[in-house]
Protein backbone atom coordinates (compact mmCIF):
# COMPACT_ATOMS: atom_id res chain seq x y z
CA UNK A 1 0.00 0.00 0.00
CA UNK A 2 1.74 2.95 -1.08
CA UNK A 3 -0.96 5.55 -0.99
CA UNK A 4 -3.78 5.81 0.98
CA UNK A 5 -7.08 8.61 1.25
CA UNK A 6 -6.37 11.65 3.84
CA UNK A 7 -9.62 11.51 5.33
CA UNK A 8 -9.00 7.76 6.14
CA UNK A 9 -5.43 8.27 7.59
CA UNK A 10 -6.87 10.83 9.78
CA UNK A 11 -9.88 8.54 11.25
CA UNK A 12 -7.71 5.73 11.71
CA UNK A 13 -4.78 7.31 13.44
CA UNK A 14 -7.11 9.07 15.76
CA UNK A 15 -6.83 12.35 14.68
CA UNK A 16 -10.54 13.15 14.17
CA UNK A 17 -13.60 10.83 16.19
CA UNK A 18 -15.28 9.65 12.98
CA UNK A 19 -14.48 9.64 9.38
CA UNK A 20 -17.26 11.81 8.35
CA UNK A 21 -15.98 13.98 10.92
CA UNK A 22 -12.63 13.41 8.68
CA UNK A 23 -14.16 14.46 5.68
CA UNK A 24 -15.87 17.21 6.56
CA UNK A 25 -12.78 18.88 7.76
CA UNK A 26 -11.17 18.10 4.40
CA UNK A 27 -14.26 19.34 2.21
CA UNK A 28 -13.55 22.76 4.73
CA UNK A 29 -10.59 23.15 3.82
CA UNK A 30 -8.97 22.85 6.72
CA UNK A 31 -6.32 20.03 5.97
CA UNK A 32 -3.64 20.86 3.86
CA UNK A 33 -0.27 20.15 2.55
CA UNK A 34 2.88 22.04 1.38
CA UNK A 35 -0.44 24.63 1.93
CA UNK A 36 -2.18 23.13 -0.82
CA UNK A 37 -5.59 22.55 0.64
CA UNK A 38 -7.09 18.61 0.01
CA UNK A 39 -10.01 17.08 -1.20
CA UNK A 40 -10.97 13.98 1.16
CA UNK A 41 -10.26 11.36 -1.49
CA UNK A 42 -6.49 13.51 -2.03
CA UNK A 43 -4.27 10.25 -1.58
CA UNK A 44 -0.79 10.86 1.15
CA UNK A 45 2.15 8.98 1.09
CA UNK A 46 4.78 8.57 3.73
CA UNK A 47 6.97 11.06 4.60
CA UNK A 48 4.51 14.11 3.44
CA UNK A 49 3.10 16.52 6.35
CA UNK A 50 0.02 16.77 6.97
CA UNK A 51 -1.13 20.64 8.85
CA UNK A 52 -4.60 19.80 10.43
CA UNK A 53 -6.72 23.09 11.49
CA UNK A 54 -9.06 21.51 14.45
CA UNK A 55 -10.50 23.77 16.90
CA UNK A 56 -9.06 26.90 16.81
CA UNK A 57 -5.76 25.45 16.63
CA UNK A 58 -3.01 24.28 13.95
CA UNK A 59 -1.36 20.81 13.96
CA UNK A 60 1.27 19.77 12.28
CA UNK A 61 2.06 15.53 11.23
CA UNK A 62 4.77 13.69 9.18
CA UNK A 63 3.35 10.07 7.45
CA UNK A 64 5.39 7.40 8.79
CA UNK A 65 2.82 4.59 7.90
CA UNK A 66 -0.07 4.55 6.45
CA UNK A 67 -3.51 2.34 7.82
CA UNK A 68 -6.47 2.30 6.00
CA UNK A 69 -8.58 0.55 9.11
CA UNK A 70 -9.04 2.46 12.77
CA UNK A 71 -6.55 1.10 15.25
CA UNK A 72 -5.84 1.61 19.28
CA UNK A 73 -4.55 4.54 20.25
CA UNK A 74 -1.23 2.99 20.99
CA UNK A 75 -0.54 1.68 17.34
CA UNK A 76 -2.09 4.81 16.03
CA UNK A 77 0.79 6.91 17.68
CA UNK A 78 3.21 4.80 16.11
CA UNK A 79 1.74 5.95 12.56
CA UNK A 80 2.61 9.93 12.81
CA UNK A 81 5.14 12.21 14.03
CA UNK A 82 3.44 15.55 15.66
CA UNK A 83 5.50 18.18 14.69
CA UNK A 84 3.03 20.96 15.96
CA UNK A 85 5.58 23.95 16.65
CA UNK A 86 6.45 24.41 20.82
CA UNK A 87 4.24 27.79 20.62
CA UNK A 88 1.19 26.02 19.35
CA UNK A 89 0.88 23.44 21.56
CA UNK A 90 1.40 25.96 24.64
CA UNK A 91 -1.37 27.34 23.46
CA UNK A 92 -3.59 24.71 22.78
CA UNK A 93 -2.25 23.87 26.63
CA UNK A 94 -3.28 27.60 27.37
CA UNK A 95 -6.29 26.97 26.37
CA UNK A 96 -7.32 23.92 29.12
CA UNK A 97 -5.79 25.99 32.24
CA UNK A 98 -8.65 26.23 34.90
CA UNK A 99 -11.34 24.07 32.49
CA UNK A 100 -11.45 21.18 35.03
CA UNK A 101 -14.54 22.44 36.55
CA UNK A 102 -17.28 24.96 35.15
CA UNK A 103 -17.49 28.53 36.77
CA UNK A 104 -19.95 28.58 39.77
CA UNK A 105 -21.59 31.52 41.16
CA UNK A 106 -22.91 31.78 44.58
CA UNK A 107 -26.59 30.12 45.29
CA UNK A 108 -29.32 32.56 44.25
CA UNK A 109 -26.53 35.53 42.95
CA UNK A 110 -28.75 34.95 39.93
CA UNK A 111 -27.09 36.24 36.51
CA UNK A 112 -24.18 37.98 36.07
CA UNK A 113 -25.02 41.82 35.25
CA UNK A 114 -23.80 43.77 32.09
CA UNK A 115 -20.71 45.00 34.04
CA UNK A 116 -20.28 42.21 36.02
CA UNK A 117 -19.98 39.82 33.01
CA UNK A 118 -17.23 42.81 31.31
CA UNK A 119 -14.91 42.33 34.76
CA UNK A 120 -15.33 38.57 34.63
CA UNK A 121 -13.99 39.18 30.68
CA UNK A 122 -11.30 41.37 31.39
CA UNK A 123 -10.05 39.08 34.15
CA UNK A 124 -9.91 36.20 32.03
CA UNK A 125 -8.35 37.91 29.35
CA UNK A 126 -5.70 39.30 31.44
CA UNK A 127 -5.39 36.23 33.13
CA UNK A 128 -5.10 33.77 30.01
CA UNK A 129 -2.65 36.67 27.95
CA UNK A 130 -4.36 35.52 24.80
CA UNK A 131 -3.08 37.18 21.82
CA UNK A 132 -4.68 39.71 19.36
CA UNK A 133 -4.46 38.64 15.90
Amino acid sequence: MDKVRVDKWLWSVRIFKSRTISTTACKAGRIKINEATLKPSALIEVGQTVRVKKGGFNFDFKVLKLIEKRVGAKIAVDCYENLTPEEEMRKYENWYVGKSQPERRERGAGRPTKKERREIEEFKFDYFDFDED
